[in-house]
């Protein structure tokens, strides 16, 4: 196991964070990394309202956008370590209506059904963007004509996208799915559990991790917490103003967005990331079994479908190959800038939490640049 050296961690990450304050890429952030349960960096950059208001601190609130899948992928866990859930169990089985799939080609705009899905849907599929349900460019498309009454509730969702062609057979390929896949793997945790989404999560993760500040539906002293969304114009910070009562663009926070809508703080998503590190369990409170952690942050694709340094785990990249950061490393991001991993290895946890509109999109070069910024300061 290679150290983190405090002073080198330091010195990189706040000569990183003060040049894209001074362009104006950042608006303010929150970071955070130990290692073998030691924190060696946790510190907050900046204003809540991005241009204004008060200094971010611990209470600060952020929106985790794409950070809720590996939450959700937990979820899934849970349910089978308690042996009520198999990955390789078939999404009809829960929701008959996702027996019989089609499966289509864009050609420019069009959507053209191209035949029949050959591949019956599992739940494994739905955690590893490998279903084809509201994937790639023709999950784009969908998503762009999707009707306001198709994204109100979860259930309006996944009826939706029951009658949705899938990208391509399941398990055949792999594209991202922002969000219709993990919407249907929240309906079948319901379904299985008999309990709504939050509840479970409350129950079954929150709670016993001591996350009071994470949830679907934010209280009203909590939409006062919650950070401005940054963006970048005319190389300068502005705030942009976001959809009334939703976490996740214009779904409304009561949609229990399993692949977006969470919220969250640093140190709810610290004890969320430490009991991964320690192998599924923080203070005494054991949330997944090993195995389960071991599962999420191991390749669950075949190299025949995704190549590359990266492959996917259960809702996270997973580094298989030559990469700044070590093989088995595993996390994840978000479409606001979030960003989080765990390397097993060298035993870091790290996160970089920010909402942004500007580099934002998966890791982005200044999730990258965290990431570089991390593995240099190890001797």
């Amino acid at each position: 196991m290679k150290k983190l050296d405090q002073k080198l961690l330091n010195r990189h990450l706040e000569e990183t964070l003060s040049a894209n304050f001074a362009e104006g890429n950042v608006g303010g952030a929150s970071l955070y990394v130990s290692q073998a349960g030691e924190c060696l960096y946790h510190k907050h950059f900046g204003l809540t309202g991005v241009t204004d208001g008060n200094p971010i601190d611990d209470r600060t609130i952020y929106r985790m956008a794409s950070m809720t899948k590996p939450v959700s992928a937990v979820a899934a866990m849970i349910l089978v370590d308690r042996g009520l859930l198999r990955l390789d169990d078939f999404v009809d089985s829960y929701l008959p209506e996702y027996a019989e799939m089609n499966v289509a080609r864009l050609e420019g705009e069009d959507v053209r059904i191209v035949g029949t899905a050959k591949n019956r849907l599992r739940i494994l599929h739905l955690l590893t963007h490998s279903s084809g349900i509201g994937s790639g460019p023709l999950g784009t498309v969908q998503n762009q004509h999707l009707p306001q009454d198709a994204v109100d509730t979860l259930d309006d969702s996944v009826a939706y996208f029951a009658n949705a062609p899938l990208a391509f057979d399941p398990y055949s390929a792999q594209a991202y799915s922002d969000f219709a896949a993990f919407d249907v793997l929240t309906k079948i945790i319901e379904l299985v559990s008999g309990e709504d989404y939050e509840t479970f999560l409350k129950k079954n993760l929150f709670l016993p991790l001591g996350m009071k500040d994470t949830g679907f539906i934010p209280s009203e002293d909590q939409w006062n917490r919650m950070i401005g969304m940054h963006d970048r114009e005319d190389g300068k910070s502005i705030c942009r103003t976001m959809p009334k009562g939703c976490i996740f663009t214009r779904f409304p926070c009561t949609h229990f967005l399993g692949g977006a809508g969470l919220f969250s703080t640093l140190p709810d998503y610290i004890r969320f990331a430490e009991m991964l590190q320690n192998g599924g369990a923080l203070d005494g409170n054991r949330i997944l079994s090993q195995e389960a952690v071991h599962a999420i942050g191991s390749q669950q694709v075949p190299d025949s479908i995704m190549r590359g340094y990266e492959r996917w785990g259960l809702a996270v990249r997973v580094i298989v190959g030559e990469n700044w950061l070590p093989r088995g490393s595993f996390g994840w991001s978000g479409a606001y800038g979030t960003h989080f991993w765990i390397d097993p290895e060298n035993r870091i946890s790290a996160i970089y939490l920010r909402n942004s509109l500007y580099d934002s999109r998966g890791c982005g070069s200044i999730g990258f640049a965290f990431e570089k910024d991390v593995c240099a300061s190890l001797i």
